[in-house]
């Protein structure tokens, strides 16, 4: 019997599995339970917290999503499983405390997978999908089933393996376009022949997976809705694997500024002005600046929606006429998503109410102690320039949240002697763990450099510098400046970010930041392997 199949497009949010999968932007547990508490927020229907079987780090930060996000007025907590019984059984177990939790099991579908990844027969691999995802559906009624590499299988394979999958139990059937290979006119083909030629396929939700390796994840996303899916797995700006996924802010926004074009594709009249996704759209920008500044993670400027010039007009034809009318170089306002159009500016001489107010008005909910901690940040920034922004003020509250976030060695003082007759010189304390304290300096090609190797003399942790990158956070010689790092260790890349005033301070908690993350990472060693080949 058929299922009602929602008149709206569901968001599943993969930030925190996909997402992380970006290189460097390794999460630990407190982080993906802050971005997924923000997710909830945003409106998201479904998150993927993470990949449980994948090791003990990830088991827990799924396990602790499904407790304090998966409520049952919140969103469908997900995690990712193989098709493998004991990935599924460790899905299952850490889902265990959500009000509403999914398996989401994938298998390739591709030849080429097939015969160079699995090494199995298509047969091989269809007698697994019909085991598997029944095996998820003994433990949650809400089984995800997605073959990866399908916008490359063989079509008469793939609907053979997604009829499988719907027998089994499968509730959502989502075709990855895994190395972003298809054009949205190759993805209308697909999706059309999956709903003429599948059976059973009325009786689930139909989702797509689409990478930008092309730059056409959006495009053919969207095209996929066209066509009669349901469900789009997206990222927060977009990150993921290789270059990224499709970004859930595009998607949202399309949907909203062009909902008259959309409404008729999910049945409904085209002047309905009913949302087409439960996405709080002012709590975009928000959401898009928490995952940046916690995976370390930089948004380019003219990334659509979220970038820095996605508002700004330089043009004097684009200025005359908005100036006139906003409209007329500007589809959607700032204020859609979140972001205030005119900067409210707080000075030495504001009061703990108003930055308090202030910070609310910006969606920022502290408690007392953090309140303080933020306060006192504020106030030394705002004794160094005359005006403090916005966009300073939420770099001062990321900054003091990460410091929770972050344990370890603790940066104390640091003291740098330059200029073009002197050699670089820097002076650093470090808190250890311990609470020992340690004092060191050095030379380096600039200051910066010296800073760094008088660190790494006092934490000795192994490293290697891969980026080292410096964003003005606003305008003015005395602009807060956010620096972000990139550090590189068994493979692994580990960032960290920090604004200041003083380039060189900011460069030295950002240092500090990534090392921490390094240190956590060798002190949690020996985990389980990563499971190989997971693209989509």
């Amino acid at each position: 019997m058929s299922i009602p199949q929602p008149d709206r497009v569901i968001i599943f949010d993969t930030t925190l599995r996909d997402g992380e999968q970006s290189p460097g932007a390794t999460l630990n547990a407190e982080e993906k339970l802050a971005i997924a508490h923000q997710l909830a927020l945003l409106g998201v229907d479904v998150i993927e917290a993470g990949f449980a079987a994948s090791s003990p780090g990830d088991f827990a930060a799924v396990r602790t999503i499904a407790e304090q996000v998966g409520t049952l007025d919140g969103p469908i907590i997900c995690s990712l499983a193989r098709a493998v019984r004991q990935d599924i059984q460790t899905a299952a177990e850490a889902l265990q405390p959500a009000a509403h939790s999914r398996i989401h099991v994938f298998i390739s579908a591709s030849d080429i997978h097939l015969q160079y990844q699995l090494r199995k027969s298509r047969a091989e691999v269809l007698a697994i999908v019909e085991e598997m995802v029944a095996y998820a559906k003994s433990f949650v009624e809400d089984v995800e089933f997605s073959p990866m590499d399908a916008t490359r299988a063989e079509p008469a394979y793939l609907y053979q393996m997604l009829e499988t999958a719907i027998r089994a139990g499968a509730t959502t059937i989502n075709i990855p376009d895994t190395v972003g290979y298809r054009t949205p006119k190759e993805m209308e083909r697909l999706i059309q022949g999956i709903r003429t030629r599948v059976a059973g396929i009325d009786q689930v939700v139909l989702s797509v997976h689409t990478q930008n390796d092309l730059g056409l994840a959006t495009a053919n996303a969207l095209a996929a809705i066209e066509h009669g899916v349901r469900q789009i797995e997206c990222t927060i700006n977009g990150i993921g694997e290789r270059a990224g996924n499709t970004a859930l802010e595009e998607i949202v926004m399309a949907l909203e500024v062009r909902k008259s074009y959309f409404n008729p594709f999910l049945g409904r009249p085209s002047e309905s002005d009913a949302p087409l996704t439960r996405i709080k759209t002012t709590e975009i920008y928000k959401t898009s600046r928490l995952v940046s500044h916690l995976t370390g993670m930089l948004v380019q400027p003219n990334k659509a929606i979220v970038g820095a010039n996605a508002f700004a007009h330089e043009s004097g034809i684009h200025q005359d006429g908005v100036l006139k009318h906003r409209e007329t170089y500007e589809i959607m306002e700032a204020a859609s998503i979140g972001l205030a159009e005119n900067q409210i500016v707080l000075g030495k001489h504001s009061g703990r109410n108003a930055f308090r107010t202030r910070l609310q008005e910006l969606g920022f909910e502290l408690n007392e102690a953090d309140l303080n901690k933020a306060f006192h940040r504020f106030k030394e920034i705002a004794d160094k320039k005359k005006e403090v922004s916005d966009w300073d003020l939420e770099a001062i509250v990321r900054d003091e949240l990460q410091v929770q976030i972050e344990s370890g060695f603790q940066l104390e003082h640091v003291q740098v002697t330059c200029g073009d007759c002197t050699c670089p010189t820097a002076t650093v304390t470090i808190l250890k763990p311990d609470g020992t304290i340690l004092t060191d300096a050095a030379v380096g090609t600039g200051p910066v450099d010296a800073v760094y190797r008088a660190i790494h003399r006092l934490v000795q942790i192994p490293n290697q510098l891969v980026e080292f990158s410096v964003q003005a956070v606003t305008e003015g010689i005395d602009a807060l400046g956010t620096v972000t790092v990139r550090l590189r260790q068994d493979s692994r890349l580990f960032s960290g970010q920090a604004s200041d005033t003083d380039i060189v301070v900011a460069a030295a908690h950002a240092y500090m930041t990534a090392l921490n993350r390094v240190h956590r990472h060798i002190q949690n060693q020996p985990e389980r392997p990563a499971p190989t080949g997971i693209l989509f």
